[in-house]
């Protein structure tokens, strides 16, 4: 098979391969009791009928060798080159993943194999075939050994292998995957569907010919085959429709290959004539592709007899993309764009591994957001300039800024769908033309987080808001520990670097930045790290009428100091504040009842004051009990304008009855002087029987 289309040196390295593979391989059997060396073989097999290069199937003959024999990666570095040895040693680090083992490590094994891939796209290529050999050989193992591989071929490697655009393997991944997970669901089917296989003979057979017979008379070259669905594409349907099987009548597809892209619609049009399309049942993926790279034209038409019948009609170029995705490359040689446009596809997604893993060192994280990205995308949207973005189902705007830089999801205020304004959570559609309004102010929200889809949008807002937490606890903690040194009567500047390198020494954290951010995060009592760091220090006697100093509070921090929202405190509120492990300050009123019921005990209170000028506003919430007459929300809303105080929200309490009403405000002021004003000018009004700030 490989003389077809290697080079005769091409072919002897391949060879050479093959006896060193064998010779280390020698004794060595597999759980069916077959000579081991009939795995790399067939893995190999597979790689050819891919048409892959010499290094790649070299790789699949050796990429055992060094995990279970003898045989070093520097030793196959010797023989076949340093490209061959990586694509080993790659293969070779990817362990076998147990999906009832800890969960890290399950994670970091995925991240090894999904980075050596972005290296190289061979690499998941030789591996993806290696997982289909082992999936139809699964029957020699243990029943719990099989679901669990299965349950992870269809998690995992299925999807990848969509994603890569390579359909006959995804199917066949699935259906054995299908097969092994649930033995019992699939031989049903599979009954079923050889039962209703005789009963719609005579009806496909029907189709064929009239489909045949149309494109003919209008002298379209084309070749029509009849396609039945695989057998987890109709368990999925039934299980996400809640479908009985005798419900899913669309289980045969139709196939028309023709030379050109003017046929494909030329095709559709006559076919659009046979049989009545079903509204909302066509895609386009010529005009807009998958993010696979996958065209072709879909449409499902009111067959005989009101039977559904889907049909695809695509090119022998795209129908060989489709077939084969990534492999293409090395399969097929035409002067076709799409071609290259599978493989920017996959270079794109390939390289937005890297990006993630650079922000995520986390292995569940970056496993998490891999995931998400694994699913093929549903959505297409267009830039301003015609631009197609594909996005995963559920996409929001913030999904789509992202997809066009980072810096313009970092810095997205709103956007505009279709023209006209929309908030950045809306969901897309398919079709929608977005704009994207940007703030250099504007920063990612945590918010965010609950409406994106997209694992590349994700992992950005997460490393922004885990970099922002980091820099703001670390500025904090080093205030509360300046506060600490205080209390001690020491003075901040005679810490000396030998004081630190001390404390360091034998410590978890490496730097001093590190110390003082698990202060701010509450990982640390900031007096307990003050009394390490003055152990040298010939410390005064306490002053029992020494003041203890305290943290200056601006109101304008974001994630290492918060505000509360039980008690919304204000300036000129007395407040306190807790240390929270994990979340940093969180600022309180002094009499908040909330603060004193879980944290009792006064362990990690701080005490602390504001700034004189915060320079911002506050929410504060107030319930207002008004006479229940009309015009008199309009009244009170235009005190509040007239007292400068914007409203955030409002709620009607609607247990409320006869001649009051309550109403619940959460307003921004500025501080407490600021809500008195608001409150007085309310107390002036008639229709205002009483008002009180409450909590929460």
């Amino acid at each position: 098979m490989v003389a077809d289309y290697l080079k005769p040196d091409d072919v002897r390295m391949v060879e050479q391969a093959f006896q060193v593979a064998a010779n280390a391989h020698r004794g060595q059997t597999r759980r069916s009791g077959e000579p081991y060396i009939t795995h790399p073989l067939a893995v190999a097999t597979i790689c050819a009928g891919w048409h892959l290069d010499a290094q790649a199937l070299s790789a699949a003959l050796l990429h055992d060798t060094v995990e279970d024999t003898s045989t070093t990666a520097v030793e196959i570095s010797h023989q076949f080159g340093r490209a061959v040895a990586e694509l080993v040693e790659g293969l070779s680090k990817l362990e076998k993943i147990e999906f009832q083992s800890e969960q890290h490590a399950q994670a970091e094994n995925f991240r090894k194999m999904l980075l050596a891939m972005a290296r190289d796209v061979r690499v998941i290529l030789v591996k993806l075939a290696d997982r289909l050999h082992n999936m139809r050989t699964l029957e020699a193992m243990s029943t719990e050994k099989q679901k669990r591989i299965a349950r992870e071929t269809l998690e995992i490697y299925a999807p990848i292998a969509n994603r890569l655009g390579l359909h006959r393997v995804f199917q066949e991944l699935q259906e054995l995957g299908f097969r092994y997970l649930h033995p019992h669901r699939y031989q049903v089917l599979a009954k079923a569907v050889k039962a209703a296989r005789g009963n719609r003979r005579e009806l496909v057979g029907k189709i064929l010919t009239a489909i045949r017979g149309r494109l003919e008379s209008q002298a379209i070259e084309a070749s029509v085959s009849g396609r039945e669905k695989n057998l987890y594409s109709i368990y999925t349907k039934m299980t996400e429709k809640t479908l009985p099987f005798a419900k899913v009548l669309d289980i045969y597809g139709f196939r028309i290959l023709v030379k050109d892209v003017p046929s494909c619609y030329l095709a559709l049009g006559a076919l659009h004539t046979l049989y009545k399309p079903i509204p909302g049942k066509f895609k386009d993926y010529i005009g807009i592709p998958k993010a696979n790279g996958y065209r072709s034209l879909h449409s499902t038409l009111f067959g005989p007899f009101e039977y559904p019948i889907e049909i695809q009609i695509r090119t022998i170029d795209m129908h060989q993309v489709a077939e084969a995705g990534v492999a293409s490359h090395w399969m097929y040689k035409s002067s076709d764009t799409s071609l290259s446009d599978v493989q920017l596809q996959t270079h794109q997604w390939l390289q937005s591994l890297l990006e993630i893993q650079t922000e995520n060192r986390d292995p569940v994280e970056f496993l998490e957001h891999i995931k998400v990205d694994l699913f093929p995308g549903e959505v297409y949207v267009f830039t301003p300039k015609g631009q197609i973005k594909a996005l995963p189902r559920g996409a929001s705007c913030i999904d789509f800024a992202y997809a066009v830089h980072t810096g313009v999801g970092n810095h997205c205020v709103a956007a505009k769908v279709n023209d006209e304004l929309a908030p950045l959570r809306t969901p897309l559609k398919s079709g929608d033309r977005v704009e994207i309004i940007t703030s250099p102010d504007a920063t990612p929200h945590p918010a965010w987080l609950s409406f994106t889809a997209s694992g590349k949008a994700r992992s950005h807002i997460r490393h922004y808001l885990k970099t922002r937490q980091y820099a703001e606890s670390t500025e904090l903690g080093e205030r509360l520990l300046h506060q600490a040194l205080r209390s001690l009567q020491v003075d901040p500047a005679s810490i000396t670097r030998e004081d630190w390198d001390h404390l360091l020494r034998g410590d978890r954290a490496k730097t001093r930045e590190e110390v003082l951010a698990d202060i701010g995060l509450g990982r640390r009592l900031n007096l307990v790290v003050a009394r390490n760091l003055t152990k040298a220090h010939e410390l005064p006697a306490p002053d029992p009428a020494q003041t203890r100093p305290r943290v200056i509070i601006r109101g304008t921090e974001g994630l290492a100091v918060q505000l509360a929202t039980c008690c919304r405190p204000i300036p000129g509120d007395p407040i306190i504040g807790l240390i929270a492990k994990g979340q940093g300050l969180v600022v309180h009123t002094h009499d908040c009842k909330h603060i004193r019921q879980a944290h009792g005990s006064g362990e990690n209170w701080i005490d602390v004051e504001w700034e004189s000028s915060p320079g911002r506003t506050f929410d504060v919430s107030l319930r207002l009990m008004v006479v229940h007459q009309r015009g008199v929300l309009a009244t009170v809303a235009s005190a509040f304008s007239e007292a400068h105080a914007n409203i955030e929200s409002l709620f009607q309490d609607q247990r409320e009855t006869g001649s009051y009403a309550s109403l619940n405000f959460t307003i921004s002021v500025r501080d407490r002087n600021h809500l008195a004003e608001v409150m007085q000018a309310l107390r002036v009004l008639p229709e205002v029987v009483r008002i009180a700030r409450v909590e929460g």
